[in-house]
């Protein structure tokens, strides 16, 4: 299981940020802000190898699950 943020929107963030230090801005001064949205992946096959078994809720939340 794992849990990441939306790689499109920290691209969109990066992209922010270059331009405004390109504009000049001080990159030092700029605000620190951190992703609002996550999603989880839950690798099914490797919990299966390991003898886990997964309940279906948790499934149900995740956002991928990989066979």
């Amino acid at each position: 299981m794992s849990w990441a943020p939306k790689q499109e929107k920290q691209f969109r963030m990066a992209a922010r940020y270059s331009a405004k230090i390109l504009a000049g801005a001080n990159p030092g001064k700029l605000p620190i802000t951190y992703p609002a949205e996550y999603y989880l992946t839950i690798n099914a096959g490797a919990a299966r190898r390991l003898g886990l078994t997964l309940p279906p809720p948790l499934l149900a939340q995740a956002e991928r699950v990989l066979p």
